[in-house]
């Protein structure tokens, strides 16, 4: 039994050895042949005396048998020190194998680190040119929007002026109260300025929207570069790692990957849809930009283009208020001289009334005296016919005079209603040349020199 318990244990004791080795390979071993030793049974007759010996003859080994045990012992100890000697020599093929294998495995995880160095430096410079160019066009997006701002808070002199001269030209007199070419003007220019002012308005408000696209995109690329540059050190310091570091320690946990690793492909993704992106938003704001310059140059010209018009309008009225206003007063002069005239026709009227009344008189008096002659002397004689004759003349006369007089009494009525007339229109005229040119043209001088130099003020 021992026998066999030595030579069975020895070749499974090896191969559990064998098998908790950590070796890449194992080398197989063989058994020892086993020997169950038997009993050499005595042929002769048993005898009551030999009965009591028989336990003693029976548990001894032979001779041959003794020498076979010794011989299974060398044969097992021999076998146990080549199985050690080979295990000695894997081991230290195996302790060299994994020392290159750990140093070339080394050396190629700090060589990708350092590729991957490079790829988080390359896309951390883009990012931050990205930045900082993004950051430059919002400032001159700003930059405009302050003009677009300036340029509306220009625009409310010329509105207040244009409603101030709509406001002044309504206490017009009503003969010159008309919608003339000045009016018409002053209303297109208002038109003009409203739309103006709604066309600011809203490219202000499409300007801050474009700023904060901009800085919401800057936010968005400043978080990926701040997480390029915490990256970057994070590995720059994996890469100082080494067998001789003293800040190394065993993290058996974290041999994994995360659920929610990205991966290199959707890594730079990401930061090329940043880029991109910042880009789009970028190239807008450059269009945007153009945009406001273009539009505040329009709406400076189209301002200016309009005053012109108005003020040309101004004048042309003036000019013909001018022209009105001196026919008229060249009317009133005569007018004036025909009054004149008339009432010294009418003096000479009333004087020729006033002799010729005189004169019927004497007519009148001589034929009611000669009335009174007595009996035959009642005579129709040559003075009598000549009397009446000289009566019935001075009547139609007098009555050719009067009628002439109230014919020059109504002209000259005429004439006065007239001349009130033309000194109303004369004084009407005066207070639309003072409107139009005092008050109206007056306020223009406030009218801003052009949009375009005010938004820069």
């Amino acid at each position: 039994e021992d026998a066999r318990g030595g030579s069975g244990g020895g070749p499974a004791g090896s191969a559990m050895a064998q098998a908790e080795e950590p070796l890449p390979t194992a080398v197989p071993s063989c058994p020892l042949p086993t020997k169950i030793c038997d009993v050499a049974r005595s042929e002769r007759p048993r005898s009551c005396c030999g009965m009591a010996m028989a336990g003693f003859r029976t548990s001894k080994y032979q001779l041959p048998e003794w020498h076979r045990r010794n011989a299974g012992i060398y044969y097992k100890a021999f076998t146990v020190s080549e199985e050690s000697e080979r295990g000695r020599a894997e081991a230290k093929h195996l302790v060299k194998h994994a020392a290159a294998s750990a140093q070339r495995a080394q050396e190629y995880s700090k060589t990708t680190l350092g590729q991957r160095l490079q790829d988080i430096h390359f896309w951390r410079v883009e990012l931050q040119k990205e930045i900082m160019e993004l950051d430059a066009e919002t400032n001159l997006l700003a930059a405009q929007k302050l003009r677009l701002e300036r340029a509306l808070d220009a625009t409310e002199v010329p509105y207040t002026v244009v409603v101030d001269n709509l406001e002044c030209r309504e206490r017009r007199q009503p003969p010159d109260l008309v919608i003339d070419e000045v009016e018409r003007q002053l209303l297109k220019e208002a038109d003009l300025i409203r739309n103006i002012r709604d066309l600011l308005k809203r490219t202000i408000i499409q300007a801050t929207t474009q700023i904060r696209s901009n800085r919401i995109q800057k936010e968005n690329c400043e978080l990926d570069w701040s997480d390029k540059v915490e990256t970057y050190h994070i590995d720059d310091k994996c890469v100082s790692y080494c067998n001789d570091s003293t800040n190394i320690q065993s993290h058996p946990s974290s041999v994994k990957f995360e659920e929610n690793a990205s991966t290199p492909k959707s890594w730079a993704q990401f930061s090329h849809d940043n880029i991109s992106s910042a880009e789009q938003e970028k190239l807008a704001s450059v269009q945007l930009r153009s945009l406001i310059n273009n539009i505040i140059h329009d709406a400076s010209e189209d301002l200016r283009m309009q005053r012109a018009a108005v003020n040309e309008a101004f004048d042309n009225h003036c000019r013909e208020l001018d022209d009105a206003k001196l026919r008229l007063e060249q009317h009133l002069e005569r007018i004036l001289k025909d009054i004149g005239d008339e009432e010294a026709n009418i003096v000479s009227l009333k004087k020729a009334i006033r002799e010729k009344e005189a004169h019927l008189k004497v007519a009148q008096t001589r034929l009611f005296d000669r009335s009174f002659r007595p009996n035959i002397e009642l005579c129709r004689d040559e003075p009598q016919f000549r009397l009446v004759s000289e009566v019935e003349e001075l009547t139609v006369f007098l009555e050719a005079l009067k009628r002439k007089l109230m014919e020059s009494e109504q002209n000259l009525k005429n004439l006065e209603e007239t001349r009130m007339k033309l000194e109303k229109e004369i004084a009407v005229k005066a207070n639309s040349i003072f409107i139009d040119r005092q008050k109206c043209m007056g306020c223009r001088v406030r009218y801003p020199v052009d949009l375009e130099v005010a938004s820069y003020k």
